[in-house]
């Protein structure tokens, strides 16, 4: 099968092609460096793929880290290559005409191979995944790598305790006079300065942003990011040291830094003030749930939803916010904080203590607003899976089907890595 041209009918039949939606690629090139025939190609505006080429042969679906790479329409006549190009987001599905034999239809649905390796793909979140209906319209993709904006260090504090293992910093960056609008829930690009062993430019970092869409401090231009530095000792007794992280970490006052995005159009915090809204995560997974938070709380008791977080970390000193989470209010914040490594008591996960607290999720289950969200270390949505499971079945609840349901409706997100 040499590309979407051939193999799929006669004439006024429809046309399988896969595309990048420009809203949500980050630009980190793995799709390009991924792809075997070359079929996916980049200019400075977007990433594309060409239709002529491509064999629809899957393996630039998983590496991609935001899933814009997941689309396929079924159109009349291909878009080219120039159009792509040009685009801010994905057009339109195209009406076709009806054949009688159903290809007329604008579906998405690929053949039993295909969708079993998306299945497998998106297995965290369990597919793709829409916006929550009532998250405010985010902005992407504003400042490239070859125009970024540039953000003043205005603050670099560590957020864990001095002498533990866990080294978080909370950094905040101030874009001055330069507009760059962010949700709580949207991540940005840096690019550590320098070149890797190779000799090229390093590829660009993502990292949440854990401050309110206000800004750090109300009504201020900048933002905040949490960052764990990287030093991991190896076998041979040396440490590897995380480039873009220790980089962060080591930025002094009033050091500029160029930044790309921002990103994300899915993974956002619905406004909507009556809704409950389930966070689970484990160390810096917390910050676009420190955003959420700080977003809830700013707007005070306008509603009756509450924010429940499940956060794990090893003890107390590792576990970054702990002093600022204990002066959040009740009436906005349930916390669950969870300690695997306390002295004299068993360890313990967050996926326990949502086992621990089964009728209060089931509950919030049972809600029609209720949203999930996921986010830390892959592998942390196979317990958060196994927890949610297991309390369906003790309360009842077809745990698969509401996923499903939830994931449709855009109140079920998984983000880790």
């Amino acid at each position: 099968m040499d590309g979407m041209l051939e193999g799929q009918g006669g004439a006024g039949a429809a046309l399988k092609q896969h595309l990048i939606d420009p809203e949500i690629c980050i630009r980190c090139n793995t799709c390009e460096a991924t792809c075997p025939i070359n079929a996916i190609t980049h200019d400075e505006n977007n990433y594309v793929v060409d239709p002529g080429t491509c064999n629809f042969c899957m393996d630039c679906v998983a590496p991609c880290p935001t899933g814009a790479i997941d689309n396929w329409f079924q159109v009349p006549a291909p878009f080219g290559l120039d159009e792509q190009f040009s685009w801010q987001e994905l057009p339109p599905r195209p009406a076709l005409p009806a054949d009688g034999g159903g290809v007329g239809e604008a579906v998405d649905a690929l053949d039993e191979e295909a969708a079993a390796l998306i299945a497998d793909a998106h297995r965290g979140a369990g597919g793709k995944v829409r916006a929550p209906v009532s998250a405010s319209k985010p902005r992407v993709n504003l400042f490239s790598r070859a125009e970024p904006a540039l953000a003043k260090v205005t603050g670099n504090i560590r957020v864990t305790r001095s002498g533990t293992s866990s080294d978080v910093h909370h950094i905040i960056l101030d874009f001055g006079a330069t507009p760059f609008p962010v949700l709580e829930g949207q991540s940005i690009g840096v690019v550590p300065p320098g070149t890797g062993p190779d000799g090229r430019p390093h590829a660009m970092r993502l990292y949440s942003v854990c401050s309110a869409r206000d800004g750090e401090r109300p009504n201020t231009n900048n933002l905040a990011l949490t960052v764990k530095r990287v030093a991991e000792p190896r076998p041979d007794g040396s440490v590897f040291r995380g480039v873009a992280s220790n980089w962060l970490c080591d930025l002094a006052l009033g050091e500029t830094v160029p930044v790309i995005g921002p990103f994300g159009a899915t993974f956002l915090m619905p406004d909507d003030p009556e809704t409950d809204v389930v966070m689970v995560c484990t160390g810096t997974g917390a910050a676009p749930f420190r955003g959420f938070t700080e977003r809830r709380r700013r707007l005070g008791a306008a509603g009756r939803g509450r924010l429940h977080l499940f956060f794990g970390a090893r003890t107390p000193e590792e576990l970054p916010y702990f002093g600022p989470l204990q002066k959040v209010p009740v009436a906005v914040l349930d916390q669950n904080l969870v300690y695997s490594r306390l002295p004299g008591r068993p360890k313990e996960y967050v996926q326990d203590r949502m086992r621990a607290r089964a009728a209060d999720l089931a509950a919030l289950l049972r809600k029609d607003g209720t949203h999930i969200f996921v986010c830390g270390l892959r592998g942390l949505e196979a317990g958060v899976e196994e927890a949610l499971s297991a309390i369906g079945r003790e309360h009842g609840i077809d745990w698969t089907a509401l996923r499903a349901s939830m994931r449709e409706q855009g109140r079920y997100h998984v983000e880790t890595y």
